[in-house]
């Protein structure tokens, strides 16, 4: 599986990504190094397509930099990396391919190979996810939750630093032992208070939104009204643009239909009977992701009796596309 330690060299730097597979998704986390005190670590994302063992992510949120005694700068810049899943056998596996900027991910900036292995340089919250990958730990909210804990606590904890104010002991004042009367009760010696320990509670990251609350909380843009008759209405959607692992999910009439739907060059085709469709219809495309070139944007080809139309769909972490379907 592509769930595991990656070492090798991305563009001649040395590097250890964290390759985590949620669905055809991909997250987890790169290192780019000089040594082990010397650094720069991603959140990374991207997308796994198993026909092709096709692999591809980005270097998405600088999280963490460390500087060591070196004077080299390991991964200043952040890239985008694309590779071929091998496994030549012999427990073999390797990713090999091309790595580019990632604001210009046109154009090939330079090589990459990564062999997996078991041993980890940084250790991190991703080790937890791969080590119990097979055993519960392949569960998307594990995954959505240690994803969170690492591109967002982790810099939290590092530019807000907590002072904690250790309180002094009380010293206890000198006894001094006297001779009592035989009939005179003895005092018992009180025992020196323990000093209050202070407590860090650390509260974990709110759970990522679902599909349906991205639903709910963005707002609808229209785009176009289309008529339909007949017994059914086939739409078939497109990446727009480059191939870059845009996925979305549809509802209509404020009901979740498709979801998990991956964009591509080639047609994925749902279709409507129009017996079922009220007078009018609304059609939402809600963005799952935003690919490695936002917005998430699509292109769509309605099919109704022997006419076609076409529009052009986008949607943002702010905004839903909305096709309006109204019976003749």
């Amino acid at each position: 599986m592509i769930t595991g330690v990656w070492h090798g060299k991305i563009n001649k730097q040395k590097v250890e990504v964290k390759i985590i597979q949620s669905g055809d998704s991909l997250t987890g986390t790169s290192y780019y190094y000089e040594s082990a005190t010397n650094y720069r670590r991603y959140s990374i994302r991207g997308y796994f397509d198993q026909t092709t063992n096709s692999t591809v992510w980005w270097d998405d949120m600088l999280i963490e930099e460390k500087n060591g005694k070196y004077n080299s700068t390991p991964g200043k810049v952040p890239l985008l990396s694309r590779a071929d899943f091998n496994c030549p056998g012999g427990g073999v596996m390797m990713l090999d391919g091309k790595a580019a900027l990632k604001e210009d991910n046109a154009i090939p900036k330079g090589d990459l190979h990564l062999d997996k292995t078991e041993a980890s340089t940084f250790p991190d919250e991703w080790n937890f996810v791969i080590d119990n990958y097979l055993v519960g730990a392949n569960d998307p909210d594990v995954i959505d939750s240690i994803n969170s804990i690492a591109r967002h606590t982790t810099t939290a904890v590092q530019q807000q630093p907590i002072a904690v104010t250790t309180v002094p002991p009380v010293e206890e004042p000198e006894v001094v032992a006297r001779q009592k009367p035989i009939n005179e009760p003895v005092a018992k010696k009180e025992e020196p208070k323990e000093t209050p320990r202070v407590t860090a509670i650390v509260i974990g990251p709110s759970k990522a939104p679902t599909i349906e609350e991205k639903f709910l909380t963005r707002k609808k843009v229209f785009n176009k009204e289309i008529q339909v008759e007949g017994d059914s209405i086939e739409l078939r959607f497109y990446d727009n643009a480059e191939i870059d692992g845009d996925s979305i999910s549809l509802f209509l009439n404020d009901k979740l239909v498709f979801e998990h739907i991956r964009l591509t060059e080639k047609a994925y085709i749902v279709k409507f009977a129009v017996s079922e469709l009220g007078r009018n219809n609304e059609l939402i495309m809600v963005a799952e992701n935003l690919g490695s070139i936002p917005p998430n944007t699509s292109y769509m080809l309605a099919i109704v009796g022997d006419k076609r139309y076409d529009a052009y769909l986008a949607s943002t972490e702010n905004s839903s596309a909305m096709i309006k379907f109204v019976k003749k």
